[in-house]
């Protein structure tokens, strides 16, 4: 009956990764557009974004749902460092910055080469301690997830940024609205979603793949799959290299050869995902007005 409701089984080995007997539990429901979901162990806690609402929200299996800061200032995508501190996009602040320990805010990354960045989206923290992150310009389209504003940065860029040094550098200039980025598990393959279909039905709707060089470049791009059902937004790899990407009609689940093995539908369009829990094998899923969970066999590769 599960599988018959959610899961639309492309290739025998999908069915290797998922429980059909688990539900899909709808965990909150009364966000505007959730965002941004990561998952910290050590405090047994998801947080999300909820952009236009100005807020991030916090998932807790013995509490439930509680506010974990708000104003958020449009924050976008978060993920945690290797120190277990939270990194997040800022549409508002047009900024990627870092919740210390003591709660305060850093600015880790606001302009390159002099000019303002457009509005940070998401972003992936590697095991060397640097922070990848998209720039496109959503959160300066309009007022409702950020503040009007022309772009400053001629392209929209991927960046990577050494907190040690605080160089920034643009690693990837030819997106037309760089999104959702994740590792392999190896940290050898860096994915990166373009969006761009998203207001413009003819641009792209696809997920690239670019070989990371010496911990540093990235080379050797290539369209590693497509998205048939809405656009690629919020990605994240598995233990065994399998590409899970939102969309339009829940989750795409591609092999580490780019093809299609299978889709858990979801009620509402997709914007991002993560793994969690002890075992990180539940699927965190933020999907337009709603957070929901589900169960899954086999776990996220992103680490700590």
């Amino acid at each position: 009956m599960a599988e018959a409701s959610i899961y639309e089984i492309h290739d025998a080995r999908f069915r290797q990764l998922i429980v059909t007997s688990a539900g899909l539990d709808e965990l909150y429901s009364g966000c505007r557009w959730a965002e941004g979901p990561v998952w910290f162990n050590d405090a047994n806690q998801l947080l999300w974004s909820d952009i236009p609402n100005q807020r991030i929200l916090r998932w807790t299996p013995e509490g439930g749902v509680s506010l974990y800061r708000q104003p958020s200032n449009f924050t976008n995508g978060h993920t945690r460092d290797r120190q277990g501190r939270l990194v997040s996009c800022e549409h508002g602040g047009r900024r990627v910055t870092r919740t210390e320990t003591d709660g305060s805010i850093s600015v880790l990354a606001d302009r390159f080469e002099g000019a303002r960045l457009n509005s940070p989206n998401d972003v992936v923290v590697k095991s060397d301690g640097t922070i990848w992150f998209t720039d496109p310009t959503y959160g300066i389209m309009s007022n409702y997830e950020g503040y009007q504003a022309e772009p400053e940065q001629a392209t929209r860029n991927v960046y990577r940024l050494d907190p040690a040094t605080g160089k920034l550098a643009a690693v990837v200039t030819d997106f037309i609205q760089p999104n959702g980025l994740a590792f392999s598990p190896d940290e050898m393959i860096l994915y990166i979603a373009d969006s761009a279909a998203s207001h413009d039905e003819s641009l792209p709707r696809h997920i690239r793949a670019f070989d990371v060089i010496d911990g540093s470049r990235l080379e050797n791009g290539r369209v590693f799959c497509h998205i048939d059902n809405g656009i690629p937004d919020g990605i994240r790899t598995d233990v065994d290299g399998n590409l899970w990407s939102s969309a339009g009609d829940g989750v795409h689940c591609f092999d580490p050869a780019g093809k299609l093995i299978g889709k858990i539908r979801i009620p509402q369009t997709v914007a991002n995902l993560t793994f969690g829990g002890p075992g990180r094998n539940r699927l965190f899923i933020a999907a337009t007005r709603s957070l929901y969970s589900l169960y899954v066999a086999t776990s996220g590769a992103q680490r700590p």
